[in-house]
């Protein structure tokens, strides 16, 4: 039998959305073939230590300490390696604790989805799963990806861009700036988070205000959106340069939204898959999802989030998840299943994408010799 390919599940990170990544990385862990893959765990404690050992899970649910790794960015070494200090010298000594063919970042938000920990993967030339770090970072910031998605004439609802700076200055302008040009209600996010941290829905000038202040905790950009009476529709994506789409599905929470709680707290949110929608209609929402992921050079995966206004008609797109969630009630795999894609075969598309991507990457010049 070849030799195994070694892939390491990195999770946790500096993030809001740590202990969902927590969750989304045990589904993962369960569902590689142990006869394919031989597995390592990393984990990345709130405070940004990455953490080793035989259960970093264990180590970071406990907040125990662990043995510290690290992963050098460096081409010529891609290996995970283990810190230790030595009590009688005072220094630090690296070992090695096993090469690494893939990273599987099961990284939601800051530090994970946004491009940054990508930029470390590009530095050690490493294979691994998900889009890079552009398309990662445009697809984060929630009010850069609607300028991109209305360059490329992809529908997204009216939005207005607010920094932290000007509500601290002037609390009253920004006000009078959002009510001036969109109408209630609206939704305040940070620009870059997810899983529906630090959202809010403001149905009148004091809940807009406290939304603001609350959408400021998590970011320094905030993003104020024109809400509408819609359904929730969702599809994943699957692929580099040449996607596959699933069919839709559709979010049908039971609180005002879908909030943090109706995501990975509450089992009242029902998902219909596939969701009720006409056939012109699925091949829109495909089509458009298509487009968005390419227009951003998204590689991988990700789970295009729509809004279907139920007065109207319209269909615009929300955002694009580069990392969504892999929970047992995450939508992104249950998509891919109803699709015919099983959850393990999913991880197995996932981790050849991304051998596929850095084969692709092999091909650049690196050197200009005259």
């Amino acid at each position: 039998m070849a030799d195994k390919l070694r892939i390491g599940i990195l999770f946790g990170g500096r993030s809001g959305e740590h202990d969902i990544s927590l969750m989304s990385a045990r589904s993962v862990a369960r569902a590689m073939n142990i006869d394919k893959y031989e597995v390592s765990l990393i984990g990345i404690s709130k405070e940004g230590r990455w953490i080793g050992g035989e259960d970093p899970m264990q180590a970071l649910s406990s907040g125990e300490e662990g043995p510290e790794a690290v992963l050098l960015a460096t081409p010529h070494r891609k290996m995970l390696m283990q810190l230790s200090s030595s009590s009688e010298s005072g220094r630090f000594n690296l070992e090695d604790v096993g090469q690494l063919d893939v990273v599987f970042p099961v990284l939601h938000g800051t530090f994970g989805e946004d491009g940054s920990i990508q930029g470390l993967f590009e530095l050690a030339d490493i294979a691994y799963v998900g889009s890079g770090v552009v398309g990662s970072a445009a697809c984060m910031d929630k009010a850069i990806f609607k300028a991109i998605m209305v360059s490329g004439g992809v529908p997204v609802l009216p939005f207005m861009l607010i920094n932290r700076s000007s509500l601290e200055v002037d609390a009253d302008c920004v006000l009078a700036r959002v009510e001036a040009r969109l109408s209630y209600p609206v939704f305040v996010k940070p620009a870059n988070l997810g899983s529906s941290v630090g959202i809010s829905k403001a149905n009148d000038a004091d809940e807009l205000l406290l939304g603001l202040f609350e959408a400021s905790r998590w970011d320094r950009r905030i993003v104020v959106e024109q809400g509408i009476n819609a359904r929730e529709i969702e599809v994943s994506v699957l692929g580099n340069d040449y996607p596959q789409v699933s069919l839709a599905g559709e979010v049908q929470p039971r609180r005002e939204f879908y909030d943090y709680v109706a995501k990975y707290v509450s089992r009242d949110t029902e998902l219909v898959i596939p969701a009720e929608i006409s056939d012109d209609q699925m091949a829109k929402v495909q089509e458009l999802a298509n487009a968005a992921f390419k227009m951003v050079d998204c590689s991988g995966m990700a789970r295009a989030d729509f809004l279907l206004d139920q007065e109207s008609g319209d269909l615009w797109l929300n955002e694009l998840n580069t990392i969504p969630g892999f929970t047992d009630i995450s939508m992104y795999a249950k998509l891919w299943e109803a699709s015919g894609v099983s959850y393990p075969d999913l991880i197995d598309n996932l981790i050849e994408l991304a051998l596929e991507r850095k084969a692709d990457r092999d091909k650049t010049v690196r050197n200009y010799d005259q």
